[in-house]
């Protein structure tokens, strides 16, 4: 059995989820702040030594035709130097539509007490629960491949 920890990684926050080779069990887990690099890979070891996560999945974020955009660089500048500080394996995975999958889910953010709009603070809760879901997408395509099960996106 291995477990195994998804990353998606965005520009304020990264969402983080869990997956497990032997189940297939797939749980979306908290959202973290984005900080430097080594702040976010302290984080992220924390995790992984909590959760025994033998590996990392980072989502890559590539444009819809599946080409590189200054976002998939930046991902992958992020993930050589995280994966360098926890030195644990780490895997790059395509990520595109995972957000946009698990918005359509969740639904909208839901409306304030009164019927208004959210509030500030329901409207990050919300984004940070994507944020955690699109994570637990991410792991699941990564053990779809390593199950030999992967769909394009």
């Amino acid at each position: 059995m291995t477990v195994l920890l998804g990353i998606d990684l965005g520009d304020r926050r990264i969402g983080v989820a869990t997956g497990d080779t032997a189940t297939g069990a797939v749980r979306p887990l908290l959202t973290l702040r984005r900080g430097t690099p080594q702040q976010d890979a302290e984080a992220i070891g924390r995790i992984c030594a909590e959760r025994h996560a033998e590996r990392v999945v980072v989502g890559l974020p590539l444009k819809l035709d599946g080409s590189d955009s200054e976002q998939t660089e930046r991902t992958r500048d992020w993930a050589g130097q995280v994966a360098y500080a926890l030195d644990l394996p780490l895997t790059l995975r395509d990520e595109r539509h995972t957000s946009a999958q698990a918005e359509a889910r969740m639904g909208r953010v839901p409306r304030g007490r009164s019927g208004g709009a959210p509030s500030a603070a329901a409207r990050d809760a919300w984004r940070a629960r994507i944020d955690r879901e699109a994570a637990a997408g991410i792991v699941q395509r990564e053990l779809d491949a390593l199950a030999g099960r992967e769909v394009s996106s």
